[in-house]
């Protein structure tokens, strides 16, 4: 079953990433609610940490609008994709997944979506092409937990499609941002 899901999902991955560079990716722009997003994110991803012992939370800033538009089937895969990498990488405390106001001002909110956890951290000298696709931090690492090296790259994509930014913060064995 495991190598099936992989093989899916670097199918997937790969299909996602060809639509990305022709161009040929559809953003959908509908309401949704962002609280109900989040929190099945975090149901999904919750068997996975669940598994490895870790207490997964979420974080939801109650001055969210109760409704947003913005294309929630993206932004799902998205944090999935983030909070799955969070949850592989930390092998010991917690995995939150967050979404704080960050501007409101007539009927736009800016939102801030962040995945933080007590993993492993990336060096300071990996961060700068953390987001480039096929580059893993490091070889034995990726042997080690797997992976294609397109989840953050197609995630970096899909978020500038949407009009948003992503960044990092990291420190080596103390988690990330």
């Amino acid at each position: 079953l495991h190598c099936s899901e992989s093989l899916l999902t670097l199918l997937n991955d790969i299909l996602d990433f060809s639509k990305i560079e022709a161009g040929r990716l559809e953003i959908s722009n509908c309401e949704f609610d962002p609280t109900s997003l989040i929190e099945g994110v975090g149901e999904i991803l919750s068997p996975q940490a669940d598994g490895k012992n870790l207490l997964l939370s979420t974080f939801i800033d109650p001055r969210i609008p109760a409704l947003v538009t913005g294309d929630p089937l993206r932004l799902r895969q998205i944090l999935l994709n983030l909070g799955g990498n969070a949850l592989k990488f930390t092998n010991q405390g917690s995995v939150t997944i967050r979404a704080d106001l960050i501007n409101h001002f007539d009927d736009k909110a800016a939102i801030c979506f962040s995945i933080v956890d007590t993993g492993i951290g990336i060096p300071e000298s990996s961060l700068e092409r953390l987001f480039e696709p096929f580059v893993q931090v490091d070889g034995s690492i990726s042997r080690r937990y797997g992976g294609t090296g397109l989840g953050l790259s197609i995630s970096k994509r899909l978020i500038e499609l949407l009009g948003g930014t992503i960044g990092v913060e990291s420190t080596v064995n103390r988690g990330s941002t």
